[in-house]
């Protein structure tokens, strides 16, 4: 489980493709954190295993992940390349401060940015989410964004917008995001369970 609050942005360092599907290394240079094999770190919102850290003198912070084709295809790591960001946290503990939202890292849909709205005053996002997603994203409700908590600040039909603070501009990937990015969301999980819940017996009621 994680709380959506990023811990750190690192940068891909190598994409290999295998059978099953690829290993992504990402170099986390300057992360107080230092994972273990077989720890689980949320990779832009999405829960993966350290298969290696491949710590040493000439490289320090490399974390490989196995990825398989699935996650891949119903993810947007299938897009990362050497040179992309990706905000990364690691998994709560009993000491964590819960300063978000319960976030799983099980990516529920990949929306695409549609516009950002920047002036002097604020910096909107606004992304286009699958429309099975769309009855559990809830005005001032939370959601996941790759992998950042975030307040819902309107939704509409299609669409939601997102409003950053300074602080969530600088410390996560958000601030890259450009009309097109596609972009990993995970609705609030006491939404997504009661939408699924009336979905299945709400109309025997």
């Amino acid at each position: 489980m994680f709380t959506g609050i990023v811990q750190h942005v690192g940068t891909v360092d190598a994409v290999g493709h295998v059978d099953f599907g690829a290993r992504i290394v990402i170099g986390t240079r300057g992360w107080t954190h230092v994972p273990k094999a077989g720890e689980s770190i949320a990779v832009s919102g999405c829960c993966l295993t350290v298969c290696a850290n491949e710590d040493a003198p000439d490289q320090a912070g490399r974390l490989a992940f196995d990825v398989i084709r699935q996650t891949l295809s119903v993810t947007a790591l299938g897009d990362l390349a050497p040179g992309h960001e990706v905000n990364l946290e690691h998994a709560v503990t009993p000491e964590t401060m819960l300063g978000g939202h319960v976030v799983q890292g099980h990516v529920d849909g990949v929306g695409i940015v549609r516009d950002v709205i920047r002036d002097e005053t604020e910096w909107r996002v606004r992304v286009e989410a699958p429309a099975d997603l769309m009855d559990q994203i809830v005005e001032k409700g939370s959601i996941a964004v790759d992998g950042v908590s975030l307040t819902l600040a309107s939704v509409d039909d299609e669409a939601f917008e997102v409003a950053l603070i300074p602080t969530t501009l600088e410390r996560t990937t958000l601030s890259r995001a450009e009309p097109g990015t596609r972009v990993n969301l995970e609705t609030d999980y006491i939404a997504k369970t009661v939408v699924n819940w009336l979905r299945r017996h709400g109309a025997a009621k």
